[in-house]
């Protein structure tokens, strides 16, 4: 457990407030083109890797507030040719269901967002108009993935699992892997196998992730970008009345978005079979103003 004093402790030493200009695009700035020049040297196979779940219309334990989907146009209203098929999605996507990226938007702490805004002169019923997706924009850069199931020799973490500095450090070396500046970090903790083979759970009372000793390290690396099979934190949450700590500290005290909910089976059998854990990252999140967040579609390009 850590206490609420050492969590304040913490947020304060990794904050990255007044560093960037524009402020609404947090880590991403660090970023530039000479990162995306080398990231491009990630590249050998081709290969391309999709990261989100299906768009999950089914409630369960993991998914309270199911995505939408349904036709519109079933080609039988038009008489000229051709006919046409239409259909309508949407989602309440900041959940467990639908895999998407947290704008600098999403998460205030103690009444503030990323660089000292107060949240609620920014965000309203009509949306953000400080540290929105639309700021964000697309990002290309180098992926790194910590595969920990494989660094441990199992199949999966349980849900609860905290990974803490040690266990990133421990999986660089296993992995043959060095985070860097600009560098966006994927946790699989194998919780889509899981899923898979024993059943759905509530990942909001249980699920495996960074406890908030290893957002130290990685703010020591520069990174622009964490997510995860979960949504980066391990639960039940080590701090007490802080629910999402990995959120408040990454978001809103660094400047990092997150990507929630990735489903990483396809891309750690791709980078086990090439042998190395690094790649493209390609995230293109939909240019809403004043939107918190996206859906979106991460690809790896080995």
């Amino acid at each position: 457990m850590v206490s609420r004093q050492e969590f304040d402790r913490i947020f304060e030493a990794v904050r990255t407030w007044g560093r960037w200009d524009p402020a609404d695009r947090g880590a991403w700035n660090r970023v530039t083109e000479e990162h995306v020049r080398r990231a491009t040297g990630h590249v050998r196979s081709g290969l391309v890797v999709p990261m989100a779940l299906p768009w999950n219309t089914r409630p369960g334990p993991d998914n309270r507030k199911p995505a939408l989907h349904h036709m519109t146009d079933l080609g039988d209203v038009e008489s000229p040719e051709p006919t046409t098929h239409k259909d309508f999605l949407a989602a309440d996507y900041h959940g467990k269901g639908v895999t998407h990226l947290d704008a600098l938007s999403h998460i205030a702490y103690r009444g503030r967002l990323y660089d000292g805004g107060a949240a609620h002169e920014s965000v309203d019923a009509a949306g953000a108009r400080f540290g929105t997706v639309a700021a964000l924009g697309p990002l290309v850069t180098t992926g790194v993935l910590l595969d920990l199931p494989a660094v441990l020799g199992v199949r999966w973490l349980e849900p609860g699992r905290a990974v803490r500095a040690k266990d990133v450090l421990a999986a660089e070396k296993a992995l043959g892997v060095t985070i860097g500046e600009g560098d966006a970090v994927l946790l699989r903790s194998g919780q889509v196998r899981r899923r898979a083979e024993l059943g759905a759970w509530d990942p909001d009372t249980a699920s495996a992730g960074f406890h908030v000793d290893a957002l130290p390290l990685l703010a020591e690396r520069g990174v622009c970008l964490l997510g995860g099979d979960g949504d980066s934190d391990v639960r039940p949450s080590p701090v007490p009345g802080v629910h999402s700590p990995v959120h408040a500290l990454a978001v809103t005290a660094m400047g990092v978005p997150l990507l929630d909910n990735l489903d990483l089976e396809a891309l750690a059998a791709a980078t086990a079979e090439a042998g190395r854990y690094t790649f493209l990252l390609v995230v293109a999140p939909l240019n809403v103003p004043g939107g918190t967040g996206s859906p979106v579609n991460p690809v790896a390009v080995l």
